[in-house]
């Protein structure tokens, strides 16, 4: 068994690579190898959202404050609230963050591949890509 503490568990800001906007990591999990599987809990400022990027085995998110926007290449933005959970495909492109006027708390779950990858980021999600998105409550 190993147990980590609340004070281990530090919070980073979100690389400027990775996320446009204010968005802090906070490491929950990581299995040792061989096992892959991660969890992070991921905190947005209004507006804050992720660059474009896929996984290499999928993706689970878990909103637990806030209100998402999430969406996947091709497809139409979705708004998700506190309890509801989204689930991306393997080598799905998509991006995710908070709605414009309020900030989102998530618990992001994803699997590395055998390099040791998680995420591969691409693009930022333009201003204009994001204003495009449904405001629907």
């Amino acid at each position: 068994m190993q147990v980590t503490t609340a004070d281990q568990l530090k919070a980073t800001p979100g690389p400027p690579d990775w996320f446009t906007g204010e968005v802090t990591l906070q490491p929950v999990a990581k299995q040792p190898p061989p096992g892959r599987v991660a969890a992070a809990l991921v905190r947005f400022t209004p507006g804050a959202r992720t660059a474009w990027h896929t996984h290499p085995f999928g993706q689970i998110l878990y909103i637990l404050q806030g209100r998402a926007r999430v969406q996947s290449s091709g497809g139409e933005a979705v708004e998700l609230g506190p309890g509801s959970s989204v689930r991306f495909d393997a080598g799905e492109e998509h991006w995710h963050g908070a709605m414009p006027d309020e900030p989102m708390l998530h618990l992001a779950v994803q699997e590395a591949d055998d390099q040791g990858t998680a995420t591969y980021w691409e693009r930022h999600v333009t201003d204009e890509e994001y204003r495009a998105a449904p405001d629907a409550g």
